[in-house]
């Protein structure tokens, strides 16, 4: 074999000439940077949830209104929860009243009239021991008969419970208010206050005003709807700044640490951003359809979040498709 090799071109080469231009050609493919890693520019998001099912009567925000922490953004209808703290504020007020007056303890009109009851009721009493003592002597006689004395003896017996019961009324009047009995009162005020704050707090929310400073992203519902318990009345974008959500395959993962930084190319937006890594996801998860590339298509990946810097940023949408590409940690 000579040291001429006929290429089907038929051009010729040497082999001392073939094979350092094949090594350095493969040294260039190794040095070819990494892909670039995808995803979508994303904001910090706060769903307001609606507190009760009430149609909406007013609606104070448009989407895309920036908003303050405190802010006013719909108002539900309050006339159902409004007369509900009425009879809870009602409640309060009867068991108020009802523990005053265990504390301050019967008044002195109460126990004259107890006392009295108790004599009437021990003046029946005698009335009816002497009248079934005297029935008692004729029926000796054999002058009435038996049905009579046993007449006379009910009365007796009744008449004398019912001395019984006043003489015990009256003792507890004396006596004063237990301690379980103002325990118990105070419990029930106690319950009542609780279900009060409980719907003054609801009727407040009514009103649902922004939790902090964002722009108003989504608002789901229109005037007159009626949203349904628990369902989000208003979607909130908040946060200093945007950030890319990414997904980084397991061949550059660990490539990657917090606080690296990174260049972000925002779709639609000749500028791109420098951008610090805030966080890296140490489970996997798998990988979503636009980040998917090559071998890495059958590969988890992980979540990684970038901050992008600057003002520009802040005036970005959420959604739009980003990609990135990193430095070498320690870099």
């Amino acid at each position: 074999m000579n040291d001429r090799t006929r290429l089907p071109s038929g051009i010729r080469y040497t082999r001392h000439l073939v094979l350092p231009a094949l090594a350095l050609l493969m040294a260039g493919c190794a040095r070819q940077a990494p892909p670039p890693l995808l995803g979508t520019l994303e904001w910090e998001r706060i769903g307001v949830a609606a507190e009760v099912s009430e149609p909406i009567l007013r609606i104070a925000v448009a989407e895309g209104d920036d908003v303050h922490a405190g802010d006013l953004i719909l108002e539900l209808d309050p006339h159902r929860t409004d007369a509900q703290l009425m009879q809870s504020t009602a409640d309060v007020h009867k068991a108020e009243a009802a523990l005053a007056e265990l504390r301050h303890g019967t008044r002195i009109e109460t126990i004259d009239a107890a006392r009295a009851t108790l004599a009437g009721a021990e003046s029946t009493q005698a009335n009816a021991r002497r009248e079934r003592d005297r029935l008692a002597e004729i029926r000796k006689r054999g002058l009435i008969a038996q049905a009579d004395l046993d007449n006379a003896e009910t009365a007796l017996r009744t008449s004398t419970s019912q001395a019984n019961t006043a003489r015990a009324n009256l003792a507890q009047l004396l006596n004063g208010t237990r301690i379980e009995d103002i325990q118990q009162a105070e419990a029930a005020l106690a319950s009542a206050q609780a279900n009060a704050q409980r719907l003054a707090l609801t009727r407040a929310r009514l009103d649902v005003r922004a939790p902090r400073d964002g722009r108003i992203d989504a608002l789901p519902f229109k005037l007159g709807d009626q949203p349904p318990l628990g369902a989000t009345v208003v979607s909130l974008l908040s946060g200093a700044a945007p950030y890319a959500r990414i997904y980084v395959p397991a061949s550059q993962r660990a490539r990657l640490a917090p606080g690296g930084r990174c260049h972000v190319t925002v779709q639609g937006v000749a500028d791109g951003f420098s951008a610090a890594i805030r966080s890296v996801r140490s489970d996997p998860a798998f990988t979503p359809y636009y980040a998917l590339t090559g071998d890495d298509a059958s590969r988890l990946a992980y979540r990684a979040e970038l901050v992008l810097d600057g003002d520009a940023a802040k005036k970005l949408p959420a959604g739009l498709p980003a990609q990135a590409e990193c430095q070498n940690h320690g870099s």
